[in-house]
């Protein structure tokens, strides 16, 4: 039997726009994959035929996603030619349509995603974390430690522990000494601190082991360690993993629920980092959660360098949709300055949602 679906009165999608978001860090962020000095992401707007608007952040990266800010702005204008008079509503029919022209596009896809349900969002008056199952309405972050030496490491530590903030999470993969010089001086100076270690691809899985061996040897045993060799050396992270005395998760081998698939059935992590801005957006991200959940592995939530905007988008996924067991959403603790306000309220490590529609989230001035 065949059943019209009507698109409920003012629910088209009537345009979509992008501007840049550009801004300066702290100090610069280092990882393995390279180093960060600013923000040159893009915020995107929705329009809906009623009048209501969402907005969303685009963070690129081009060392993981292939992106830069002005391939997302070229993009963003080609999806809303694409989306103009679909049915905001389906919103899945929405990331199809996305994906299969825009597949390269990951964080361009998510930052139209992230505006559609916030616009979705503040239409029906309810926050976005009941949208994703009501679990809850807080999660709790770390801090990143980027690749310093060992004294601006512990300097780091001493101020995150003024902070309140009890997990810390480090970038490591960039040269063994150093990378153990670092872990070091942050557990001397604030031993209580749980500790995630990130090597973003950067390790071979040789160097993973003797990393983790040094570390058991010292005392130190992290809470996790993160992607430690690189996204498609499945065999030798299986082997790392295999042999690690932590948990082992994925986060670049990852950017859609087949690839998630794929690491769990070669046993490669015993969980997935989720980034809205890696997988395309919500819809992927609720399928790469099912299947985590479906196959018994751990859920983690992350962020590319984002303002308070994206991190929204991201807090409100897992704390509606819950069963995250880490919760890696700090970057706008490191910014020289914030666009937007709003979203949540912290108190240490807690991001506390309310109860506003949508993302709750507006832009200064």
């Amino acid at each position: 039997m065949n059943i019209d679906r009507q698109t409920p009165e003012g629910c088209r999608i009537a345009r979509v726009q992008a501007a840049p978001l550009d801004v300066p860090l702290l100090e610069p962020f280092g990882i393995s994959l390279g180093t960060m000095h600013r923000l040159q992401n893009v915020l995107v707007k929705v329009d809906l035929e009623d009048g209501h608007h969402g907005i969303g952040e685009a963070a690129p990266f081009p060392e993981l996603t292939g992106e830069t800010q002005a391939t997302v702005l070229a993009a963003v204008e080609q999806m809303g030619d694409l989306l103009r008079g679909v049915d905001a509503t389906s919103f899945r029919l929405v990331h199809e349509k996305l994906a299969a022209v825009f597949r390269a596009q990951s964080s361009a896809r998510a930052g139209v995603v992230s505006a559609l349900f916030d616009a979705l969002g503040r239409r029906a008056g309810l926050p976005l974390h009941r949208w994703f199952g009501g679990r809850g309405t807080r999660v709790e972050t770390d801090l990143t430690i980027p690749i310093v030496d060992g004294p601006r490491a512990a300097e780091r530590a001493c101020e995150i522990r003024k902070m309140g903030i009890r997990t810390i999470k480090t970038k490591v993969g960039h040269d063994l000494e150093g990378d153990l010089a670092r872990v070091f001086a942050i557990h001397e100076a604030y031993p209580e601190a749980g500790l995630v270690v990130d090597a973003n691809q950067g390790f071979t899985p040789k160097e993973a082991l003797t990393f983790l061996q040094e570390l058991e040897e010292n005392g130190v045993r992290p809470l996790l360690l993160e992607q430690p060799v690189h996204r498609d050396d499945l065999r030798g992270m299986a082997m790392v993993r295999g042999r690690a005395n932590v948990p082992v998760y994925a986060d670049e081998s990852v950017f859609s629920a087949t690839d998630a698939w794929r690491v769990l059935q070669a046993g490669a992590a015993d969980g997935i980092n989720i980034k809205l801005a890696k997988c395309g957006g919500f819809v992927e991200a609720m399928d790469i959660a099912a299947l985590c959940r479906a196959a018994g592995a751990g859920l983690m939530i992350g962020a590319m360098m984002e303002t308070r905007l994206g991190l929204t988008a991201s807090a409100h996924f897992a704390a509606g949709t819950g069963g995250f067991r880490f919760c890696d959403l700090d970057t706008h603790m490191l910014l020289a300055e914030d666009p937007f306000q709003a979203g949540f309220l912290q108190d240490g490590p807690t991001l506390e949602l309310g109860e506003s529609p949508g993302l709750g989230v507006s832009k200064r001035g």
